[in-house]
């Protein structure tokens, strides 16, 4: 069962929470905004429904508000930021129109984010270079849940990585993918929904295949198409993790698990000013040329492009408002009643 929400709506509720648990303002802005587009996405187990934990985290004090960023320059196109253990969302943000105002100077940009939390989506930063013309690569990695090919044991996090790439349409091309079989928020939509995994994406501490997801959230994620995957995972780990000087491995806490440390995740980011190369009106030109090509190679209508669905229940969900599951309505309004402010499912005041 679902409700839908009208934007604005679920966008204040989301603000009222977060003031009423400490937030200060800019963190405000940004992950609100953040946890509202992946909502209107269908991306739910990165919008809303994350955020009673990420407001646990605030009141534990592992989530610093309000906390002092800082950027450090080391080249003309390259740049460090320390978050200072704020919200990822809002340091990915941060990084991203940073990256963007550099591309625009230099050509290209790289930016590497250390000391930060979970940060939502990849896609969510690598649309907002596309909107300004450029492609972007957008890398983070996160609390081990994946073996090693070969092992058995969590040794790296599903370490996303998001690429984006502006179409002339305003529907960016988003690719956003876990370098594991599976996203460990995956397996919690399998066991709300009360359905099986497909076999090989999980295996317990014995290296046996696990499909029931209440015995799959203790068990180890295994690699996207094995050595493959393992080494995209790898290739996360080394750029947001190991360059950044973010925590790497086992350093990373868990959002849900570690609520008495800093999550010490790391984000890496790398821009690329397409007008440097070619207009961009000859940019998208190409792009819809090999777009195509894509679509001709099947029956009408069968061969989709990554993110294409996305945007179509975007429009949706501006129509006709977000959809947010039963249970997490719940949740949000038992969250609502211990914060002091007015429920999710309240009805709506009045204007003044």
């Amino acid at each position: 069962m679902e409700q839908r929400f009208p934007q604005d709506r679920l966008a204040d509720f989301v603000r009222r929470a977060m003031l009423a648990a400490g937030v200060d303002a800019a963190q405000i802005d940004t992950v609100s905004e953040n946890l509202i587009w992946n909502d209107l996405v269908v991306r739910t187990n990165h919008g809303v429904e994350r955020l009673p934990i990420l407001l646990a985290r605030v009141r534990r004090g592992v989530t610093r508000c309000p906390c002092q960023p800082r950027f450090t320059r080391l080249a003309p196109a390259v740049a460090r930021l320390d978050a200072d253990h704020g919200f990822g969302q809002h340091a990915g943000r941060l990084a991203m129109d940073h990256a963007v105002a550099t591309a625009r100077r230099e050509g290209v940009a790289a930016v590497g984010v250390h000391d930060s939390n979970f940060f939502g989506t990849g896609a969510r930063f690598a649309e907002i270079a596309a909107k300004a013309g450029m492609i972007a690569l957008v890398l983070s990695n996160s609390v081990p849940k994946v073996a090693a090919h070969g092992g058995h044991r969590p040794v790296l996090g599903t370490n996303p990585f998001a690429f984006g790439a502006p179409r002339g349409d305003d529907r960016s091309l988003l690719v956003d993918m876990s370098t594991a079989g599976l996203a460990g928020s995956t397996i919690r939509e399998h066991l709300r929904d009360g359905t099986p995994l497909a076999p090989g994406l999980v295996i317990d501490a014995q290296g046996t295949p696990v499909t029931d997801p209440a015995s799959a959230q203790s068990g180890t994620l295994l690699p996207a198409a094995g050595a493959k995957g393992f080494g995209l995972a790898l290739m996360v780990e080394i750029l947001s993790g190991v360059l950044t000087g973010a925590g790497m491995a086992d350093e990373v806490g868990s959002l849900y698990e570690d609520l008495d440390r800093n999550g010490d995740s790391g984000h890496f980011f790398l821009v690329l000013d397409i007008r440097r190369w070619m207009r961009i009106e000859a940019f998208h030109a190409r792009l819809e040329a090999l777009f195509g090509t894509v679509r001709g190679s099947g029956p009408e209508g069968a061969v989709r492009l990554p993110g294409e669905m996305r945007w179509e229940t975007y429009d949706e969900s501006r129509a006709k408002g977000i959809r947010v599951q039963s249970q997490t309505i719940e949740t949000l309004d038992a969250m609502a009643d211990d914060l002091g402010v007015d429920r999710l499912t309240a009805p709506p005041k009045p204007a003044a």
